[in-house]
Order: structure tokens, then C-alpha cells, then sequence
């Protein structure tokens, strides 16, 4: 039996026999000779058989084929410039019907997002959807040898939790045998329980959780988040500059291994972003865009999405970047456990990283003095007894950390301009959506 050959290196193989299997995208069956254009997950290859005369079972075979049909298909390879699809085709002797389609696919190229992802199977076919997560695999990946070149440790942190890991809202409670658990909505705790346990830096790719019945185009209820934590920071900027290192090793495996590919298809010219970022103190933002003809609507509130847009267009111009840290965040709009300002406690040693203006990740230096953790908590208006098990990581001592969580469908969604993580989530989950 000849051995399979992905489509996409048939470009390198010499003509003569060769095995290929995929999916039917295209059939013309003519008069004298059918054409097949098949597909498979690296790419679609011409196939062509002159019909016999007298009538043969291959022809009778692609005359009954209809889109999405899988086949296996041997035959003679030949290299030929005016072959418009990739300048190769290949001369059918057997074709075995793999899977059989219906004659009706039921979404189309111009179908909607929502029907699309009723049928998401389908529309995972297309050359566009393939690359997305590719593109994916390739930033993860490049992420993931960041961090074990540099002796980072890889986590896997639970997701029942007996207590809320942020706070109690956009928090999904499930029945646990006779108690209550509740689903993670970030590693949160586990990645500081990490810092307690001496492992150093850590790190995960994993879902996350939050009850958030909001419907925008970056927002979901199951998503993947990537963490990190580190210890023996010295502020916010440490985990700042770890941050942005990651971001330019993901950002140049993709440049380098799909770059090509996605101009292809997306028509945009992935560059690698330069180092350091631009750092602007969230005040700072908000004067800029103010300047710039809008107003942030509350003064004590974070960046809206508006004013992340407004920052980064700024940034993008006067800067020439498409990436900027939005810094030293007030304490009011931050959690407790982030560390605050040695001058000044109305601010906390925190950011947001905001790309092409859209905020894809906050990061802080955590608060790891015991003492001083619980007189924040006390300051939010929270009971230090409902965090008992979260501060006993900090009762034996605790260096000082910092990391950050960032999501993953955000950013390949904004890498390749896309409109909505429903576009770069393999099965999107949102308050009105758990099928497929």
C-alpha cells in the first residue's frame, strides 16, 4: 500500500505514484474529464480523470460525489505550471469513498457567525479557520518553550474549587456530592500557593470560568487563560518585562513558521513588536484620550473599551506600537491582593496589557506580607475568616511574586484582525450557547 502524503508536500515530492486522502471541496464533472479539487488539514490538490468512452466505475463514483465527502485516492503525482491549484494534480486510479456526504451542506461561506457555530464542524473546514489554529498552536507553543528554556514549572490547577478564586460574582456554583463547588474562574490562588511552595516561576494553559451574561465580541463564559507567576519580583515591572518577552516569542514563531500563510488569507503583515513596550500610568491614558477628544465617562473606573481603543490608536501613531502596558491602576478598581504603592496606597503595582485596543491581560505584583494582605482584604469590606485557606499560604513564609493572566482567544483573535473570539475558540461558550 502507498503511504499517505499531506497534500501540502506534494509541491516536493518527484512525480509518479502517491497516496492522498481528504474531503471533496469542488467537483466539475465535464464531458470528457472530471476534476476534483480535494482538501485535506494542510492543504487542496487538483485531481483529474479522463473518462473512458465505454464508462468506468471511478467516473460513475465522482459523478455521485457530493462536497465534504471524504476519499482515499491513489494515482500518478505530476508537476505541471498550468495547473492553476499549486501547479501539481494528480491522475486518478483508485478512489475509495471514506465517508459519505449529504448532498446539502447547510451553511455557507456568507452564513452567520451564529449558524456557522451551530454547524461548527463544517466551518472548521475552511483554509481561514485551519490557520487560526495553527496560529495558535504555533504562539502556544513558542510560549510554553519561553518558559521551560527559563526552568519555569507547568501547573495544572484545579477547577472545582471550594471557594470562589476572584470574588462571588460571575461565579458558576455546581452541586458537589452533598456540598457546593464552584468552577475556577482563574488559577489565581494555586499559582501564589505555587511561590509559597518554592517552585519559582510556573506557568498554565488552561479554562477558565466566569458567569458573565455578556454577549461582546471578546467576552466568554468558558475561555483559555494563560498564567504565569514568578517569584522575587521587584514591582510590577518585572512581570511586565517577563510579559513582554513571551509576547515576542509567540508573536516571532508565527511570523517566521505562518507568516506567509496569513498574509495569504488575511491579508495582514505580521511584524514582530519591538521591545520595551510603551508603559503608560492609567491616569496618564486617560489625559491622553481626553486630549484626544474623549473622556473616560467615570474618573475612578478603569479604561473602557472605547478609551482602550482610543489609547492604542495614540500608541499606534505617536509610538508606532501595538502593544501598551496601561499602568499603576487605583486601588478602588483592583483586587486586594495586588500590592499598592510604597508612596502612594491609592495605587497598586499593576497593569493591563492592551493590543491593537483591546486589553488581553492584567498583571500585578502580589501583596505577600501577611499582615498587611489582611488589612487590604479589611479594606475592600472583606472577611479575612472567608480567606482562610487562601492566607495560610502566606503563614510560613512567602516571597515576594508577581504574574499574570492572559487570554489566549483574545489574542490570536487580534493577531489576525478577526471580529469575535467565536472565530478563534475551537467551541465557543457563551450565556446563550453550550452546543456543540
Amino acid at each position: 500500500m502507498t503511504t499517505r502524503t499531506r497534500i501540502r508536500d506534494l509541491a516536493a515530492a518527484p512525480d509518479g505514484a502517491v497516496a492522498v486522502s481528504g474531503w471533496v471541496e469542488t467537483v466539475r464533472d465535464q464531458k470528457k474529464v472530471q476534476f476534483v479539487v480535494l482538501r485535506d488539514e494542510t492543504g487542496a490538490v487538483q485531481l483529474v480523470h479522463p473518462r473512458d468512452p465505454e464508462g468506468d466505475a471511478v467516473a460513475d463514483t465522482i459523478s455521485g460525489l457530493a462536497q465534504g465527502t471524504f476519499l482515499r485516492v491513489t494515482g500518478a503525482l505530476k508537476h505541471d505550471e498550468r495547473v492553476k491549484l499549486g501547479g501539481i494534480e494528480v491522475k486518478v486510479d483508485t478512489l475509495d469513498v471514506a465517508g459519505v456526504a449529504e448532498p446539502e451542506t447547510p451553511i455557507a461561506d456568507d452564513s452567520s457567525v451564529d449558524k456557522r457555530l451551530d454547524w461548527r464542524f463544517l466551518d472548521l473546514r475552511r483554509p481561514e479557520q485551519n490557520l487560526v489554529f495553527r496560529v495558535q498552536t504555533v504562539f502556544e507553543h513558542a510560549l510554553r518553550t519561553w518558559w521551560v528554556e527559563r526552568d519555569f514549572i507547568e501547573i495544572h490547577t484545579p477547577k472545582l474549587m471550594a471557594t470562589p478564586s476572584e470574588s462571588r460574582a460571575e461565579l458558576f456554583q455546581v452541586e458537589y456530592f452533598d456540598g457546593t463547588a464552584y468552577l475556577a474562574q482563574s488559577p489565581q490562588h494555586f499559582k501564589q500557593m505555587a511561590q509559597a511552595a518554592g517552585f519559582g516561576g510556573v506557568f498554565e494553559i488552561a479554562p477558565a470560568f466566569r458567569a458573565d451574561p455578556s454577549f461582546t465580541s471578546r467576552h466568554a463564559t468558558e475561555f483559555t487563560s494563560v498564567d504565569a507567576e514568578i517569584s522575587w519580583v521587584d514591582s510590577h515591572e518585572t512581570v511586565m518585562e517577563m510579559h513582554e518577552q513571551l509576547i515576542v516569542a509567540g508573536v516571532t514563531a508565527v511570523v517566521e513558521k505562518l507568516g506567509g500563510r496569513v498574509a495569504e488569507l488575511f491579508g495582514i503583515e505580521l511584524q514582530v513588536p519591538t521591545t520595551p513596550f510603551p508603559r503608560i500610568p492609567l491616569r496618564e491614558a486617560k489625559r491622553i484620550v481626553a486630549e484626544r477628544g474623549y473622556t473616560v465617562p467615570r474618573a475612578d473606573a478603569d479604561m473602557d473599551p472605547e478609551g482602550e481603543r482610543r489609547i492604542s490608536a495614540y500608541v499606534a501613531d505617536e509610538l508606532g506600537h501595538d502593544f501598551v502596558f496601561l499602568t499603576d491602576y487605583d486601588t478602588s478598581i483592583r483586587p486586594f491582593y495586588h500590592r499598592r504603592h510604597d508612596d502612594d496606597p491609592t495605587l497598586t503595582n499593576s497593569y493591563d496589557l492592551v493590543y491593537r485596543g483591546t486589553e488581553i491581560s492584567t498583571g500585578a505584583q502580589r501583596e505577600h506580607r501577611l499582615d498587611v494582605l489582611v488589612e487590604q482584604v479589611r479594606d475592600k469590606g472583606l472577611d479575612p475568616a472567608e480567606l482562610g485557606a487562601y492566607l495560610e499560604f502566606f503563614r510560613f513564609g512567602m516571597p515576594p511574586h508577581g504574574g499574570f493572566g492572559m487570554g489566549l482567544a483574545r489574542v490570536v483573535m487580534l493577531m489576525l484582525g478577526l471580529p469575535s473570539i467565536r472565530e478563534t475558540t475551537f467551541l465557543f461558550r457563551g450565556p446563550n450557547r453550550l452546543t456543540p
